[in-house]
Parts: structure tokens; sequence; C-alpha cells
């Protein structure tokens, strides 16, 4: 199962007292993994977000969310329930590695679309960076 579907994200990343709001509407597939429960979401951000590149959301219930992004910046990030992992995060300046700890992970995807929020925490070289909650809507075509 694959399909066209309508994509609505909303980003908000919280760093020391300011708090930055980032909304996006865009067109990707929803593909249905193998397994319970897992699914794949790929769209296209553009310069207008920061990043101009392909997303790629692999999602594993409420456990584990890998996002690819391919393009300005290349990243892969491992948002895994209760456990730390150290990711690379490249950038146009230059690459680095990040710390992402997942406070919480809700996915009620199914094969017609759904929500997936996600709450994380960023850290580079074990210095607090940043928190961010992901709110992800997704509509059938």
């Amino acid at each position: 199962m694959e399909k066209d579907v309508c994509i609505d994200i909303k980003s908000t990343q919280f760093a020391d007292d300011e708090k930055d709001v980032t909304e996006l509407f865009t067109f990707g597939r929803l593909k249905r993994g193998r397994g319970q429960n897992k699914y794949k979401i790929t769209y296209d951000e553009s310069e207008a977000t920061g990043f101009d590149g392909t997303v790629t959301l692999d999602v594993k219930g409420n456990d584990i969310v890998t996002m690819y992004r391919s393009g300005d910046a290349m990243s892969n990030l491992v948002i895994e329930k209760g456990k730390k992992h150290h990711c690379h995060y490249g950038t146009p300046f230059g690459d680095f590695m990040v710390g992402v700890t997942a406070d919480e992970i809700r996915s009620e995807l199914s094969d017609d679309g759904g929500k997936l929020y996600l709450k994380y925490t960023i850290d580079i070289n074990s210095s607090y960076m940043s928190e961010t909650e992901m709110h992800i809507n997704i509509k059938e075509r």
C-alpha cells in the first residue's frame, strides 16, 4: 500500500527562553511497512523552511521514528523513546554529531493517514540545545 497524501506539519522548537514555530503544508507519500504499525512518510521541503531537500520518516509504532533528510542539510536522526542516540547532522556550514532523546512518540497512523506526534530533546556534546515538538497530520489526497 502506497498513497499520495497531504501532510500538515507544525514544529515548535524551544531553546532557552525562545520559542520558534514552523508550519509546513505539503504533498507526499505514505507507505505501509512490513509489520504492524510501521509506516514510511516521504515529502519534500523547500528553501522557505530553511531546508531544501527530501525528508523520510520511518515510523515503527509508538517506539521509534527515524528521520532521514537529504539535500542542503543531510541528517539521520533516530528518535527512540527512552534511549539517547548520537546522530549525524549535516549543514552547508559543516557536519556535527547531536544527541537525540525522545520524550514522547504517539503514532495514530493507518492506511488512510492519521497523526504522528514527536517530542524530543537535542544536545550537542552533552549540552542542551533545544526541545522539539512535532504535530504531523496526514490525509489522503
